[in-house]
Order: structure tokens, then sequence, then C-alpha cells
């Protein structure tokens, strides 16, 4: 196990592998809300790389901003300063058109409540960022995804007629059908049982083992967070932890000691 360390300058300080090829790359990001005496910093000068290949979680008390930066690392909000870059193209210079392509090529997004078109099948769910896109996936890789997400049998239902564990792996297979450079997932388990919430945690790790996904999680569970390869702690708007894979323990210390309780 890597041993805590504590960011005096709120900088993750890369290992090896994401200083040779960091797919995801954040400069000195702030994010204010409001002005005046009434302004809230969700992000006060964040900067850190996540390395091709790899699962990045990131946790920290309610309030420290830790969806703040998912988003802005999405591309679904713009910082108030600082630059975030996605394989080499830095996204905060990009007006809303460009950003809108730039996301259906380069990054998939799995949230809590699933947000999938009732209308639809699951398989129709499934490749429709594809449809958007004008493209069409290699022959075969539709069916390798819906059958690495485990709905072979359930890819012509509704998602009134799937469960939420099910739901949730169509929404991950959405994610992963156009290939992004980087998967964002915004508390996948947060909405699920335990067991099912398991389930969820190994399609998303084996995706990062079989097909080298990148991918950033926020979670606020100690336990889903043991299946990454590295984990940020954010508190009030700053890096100011970093571990290596850890265990369920282990978390938990860093999280009450990021916390103060």
């Amino acid at each position: 196990m890597e041993a805590a360390i504590t960011l005096s300058d709120e900088r993750v300080l890369l290992d090896h592998k994401a200083a040779e090829e960091p797919v995801v790359v954040a400069e000195d990001l702030a994010r204010r809300y409001g002005e005046g005496d009434t302004a809230v910093d969700a992000l006060r000068g964040v900067s850190l790389g996540v390395a091709r290949g790899e699962l990045t979680a990131v946790m920290g008390p309610s309030g420290s901003g830790k969806s703040t930066l998912m988003h802005i690392l999405a591309g679904l909000d713009r910082p108030t300063a600082g630059t975030v870059s996605i394989d080499g193209t830095e996204i905060t210079k990009l007006g809303d058109t460009e950003l809108t392509k730039l996301r259906r090529k380069h990054i998939g997004f799995v949230f809590q409540f699933f947000n999938l078109l009732p209308m639809l099948t699951a398989k129709e769910n499934v490749v429709l960022p594809l449809q958007l896109a004008g493209r069409k996936a290699e022959p075969g890789w539709v069916e390798k995804v819906i059958a690495t997400v485990g709905l072979e049998d359930r890819q012509r239902h509704r998602p009134s007629e799937l469960s939420g564990g099910q739901q949730q792996r169509v929404a991950i297979a959405r994610a992963l059908v156009s290939k992004p450079t980087v998967l964002f997932a915004d508390e996948p388990t947060g909405n699920l049982d335990s067991r099912t919430s398991d389930e969820i945690l190994d399609v998303l790790r084996g995706s990062v083992d079989s097909y080298g996904q990148t991918t950033v999680m926020v979670t606020h569970d100690a336990h889903a967070a043991t299946i990454a390869d590295r984990i940020l702690f954010l508190d009030d708007g700053r890096i100011v932890k970093t571990l290596g894979r850890s265990s369920q323990a282990q978390v938990l210390e860093a999280l009450s000691e990021v916390s103060g309780s």
C-alpha cells in the first residue's frame, strides 16, 4: 500500500506513469459562484493529472468541491480560472459547438441516477451516443460492450423493466460504447444497494483492466474507492491528500483526517 501524502501546495504529485502520459491535465482550477459577500469558492487552485488507463477516485466531505471538479474536467462546467486539457486539447478555450464535439468523441459520463431515455430499449440507449455523433461502431463492438456489462438477455427491455443495477449497467455501456478517452462516473453506486454496488464496481474496474479505460470516479463510499489506482481527497476546494491503492480502513482513516472528525 502507498503511504498518504499531504499536499501543502494543493498539487497532486503524479506517479511515473501519469508523468509520462497524462490524458487529463488540470492547472490551477478555480470556480467561484456568485459575487461579493455572497460568493462561494468551490475550487481554489486545483492542479492534477490523470494517467491513461488508470482509475482515479475523488473523495471529500460534502461541499468539498468534488462534483464541481468532475463537471469542469468533463466540460460540463467552466472554471472561473485555470485550464483543463483532454488528450492534449485545452477544452477551457473551446466554444460550445467545439466542446460538444469534443465531449462526444473523448468523454463518457455515468450519472448517479442513470439518465436513460424511458422510451428507448436498453440497446437503443447504449447506441444513442454513436447516433448523435453520426458514427458507426466496429462490427461486434456494441454486442461486446453489452455482454461486458452482463445485459445480453435484457437489451430489448426499456428502463422501467430493469432494476436499478441493470439501468446503471446500461448507463455504463452507453458511456463505453464510443470508446471515450476518459470516462467520468459521478457517484455511480450512490443509488444502489451494497450487493448491486459491488457488481457495478466490478464492471467499472473491469473496463479499466480489460480495455485500459481511463476513469475518474467521484464517490463518498470508502468501499467504492478501494477499486481505484489513486484516490484524491478534496477539502474546501483544494486537493489535500492522495493515496494509491488502499484498503477500506485506510480510506476511512484518510477521510477522517481530511474532514477533521
